[in-house]
């Protein structure tokens, strides 16, 4: 790892120590790179150079590299489905692909953080964890149905007239027995096999976001999810209490806690499995911006990853093309005592015919008191010349 250094100049911390600041903070920007984008890097390894010169022009420090979707890998391992990878490698005449990035990435002076979707195996029906793990890894909503029977991945009659998933997917519950030392072990070989690796990013590391939000269980509201059988039991075995059944909100807050407690503890046992794998390995996830809706509707309780050690630093993606609530929320985070740990995650493709506009995002970002950014995404700033040109001009250099 080239660095042991968090983001913003925090010293890594592990296990549940907090972090404490560092006398310097190294400016961070991280440039997001898609495994299925138009680039697909990995899968053309002829394509790293222009990666690399891309992201020095952007002034980028850390690469987030996408080697795990929808169950797919990218990278050599028995628990997934590494066809991507076998492909690549006959490409390439033999060699890893993720190898030859990671010497060139480092030649150059970048950070390469494997990117990984946690808990969304995106429309895989057909992922090998699925067939060793069943049915019960996937999610279960209040009324008794799997996200495998969801029509399209979509809401069912009749509650599709009130409600439609944010982005569709087979989701995975966390709380599903199994279900967290296999994810543990999938990424704690990824980093087996790659120890040059700087960090672990994790991405889909939630519930679904249903429109229109709830926010939990507690007014029988919404559509809800984890209420298999198998994690139902849990729950009651665990607490001694029933899980809220529909329209219900008998036990609605000690179950919301308690699903919010199986991610976090999905989150450590990740970060405990990969550090032993690689101990300065900086663990990053990307998160919810609004970090009340994503507590309460998505039991992502990032805030208190950070605060627990179990991150180096999260990425928030505050994707809007609405400048004022950027602003807003960046000053949110600014205010806070995580600040030096959190990036602003910026959807840069938004602006693909608006380049200009890309760029004072950065600059209100900066201005709002953002110490570290991250663009989305490199696939969508090469295909758009003019955003690419733009970002590469000093006004838009780094914190």
């Amino acid at each position: 790892m080239l660095s042991a250094l968090v983001s913003a100049g925090m010293l890594a911390c592990g296990g549940g120590d907090r972090a404490e600041p560092a006398a310097a903070q190294p400016a961070r920007r991280g440039l997001w790179v898609l495994a299925e984008g138009s680039q697909r890097v990995l899968e053309h390894p002829d394509r790293i150079p222009a990666l690399i010169a891309t992201a020095r022009s952007l002034a980028a420090t850390d690469l987030f590299v996408q080697v795990y979707r929808g169950g797919r890998a990218w990278y050599e391992t028995g628990l997934a489905d590494d066809s991507p990878f076998r492909a690549a490698r006959d490409a390439a005449a033999g060699a890893d692909p993720l190898a030859v990035l990671l010497r060139e990435a480092h030649a150059a002076g970048l950070r390469v953080h494997a990117w990984v979707n946690v808990l969304s195996l995106s429309q895989n029906r057909d992922a090998p964890l699925l067939r060793d793990l069943g049915r019960d890894a996937v999610l279960v909503d209040q009324h008794g149905r799997s996200l495998l029977d969801y029509p399209d991945l979509e809401v069912p009659p009749p509650d599709d007239a009130y409600y439609r998933m944010g982005t569709p997917a087979l989701y995975l519950d966390p709380a599903a027995i199994g279900l967290s030392e296999r994810l543990a072990a999938t990424f704690a070989e990824l980093v087996a096999r790659h120890p040059e690796l700087d960090g672990l990013h994790l991405d889909y590391i939630r519930l679904p976001d249903v429109l229109p939000f709830a926010p939990g269980s507690r007014f029988g509201v919404g559509l809800d999810f984890g209420h298999s059988a198998s994690t139902r039991a849990l729950f009651r075995d665990q607490t001694g209490l029933e899980a809220p059944q529909p329209k219900s909100s008998a036990n609605a807050e000690v179950w919301d806690a308690w699903r919010r407690d199986r991610v976090t503890a999905l989150v450590a046992a990740i970060r405990s499995a990969a550090r032993a794998a690689q101990p300065k390995l900086e663990i990053s996830a990307a998160v919810i911006p609004y970090a009340d809706r994503a507590y309460l509707s998505l039991f992502q309780d990032w805030r208190r990853w950070l605060e627990d050690g179990l991150l180096e630093f999260a990425v928030a993606m505050v994707y809007t093309r609405d400048d004022r609530l950027l602003r807003y929320q960046t000053e949110s985070f600014a205010g806070t005592p995580l600040a030096p740990r959190i990036w602003l995650g910026l959807g840069s493709w938004i602006f693909a015919g608006e380049p200009a506009r890309a760029v004072e995002q950065i600059r209100i970002a900066q201005r709002a008191g953002a110490r570290a950014d991250a663009l989305f995404s490199y696939d969508a700033i090469v295909e758009a010349p003019a955003l690419a040109q733009a970002l590469a001009q000093p006004a838009a250099a780094g914190p």
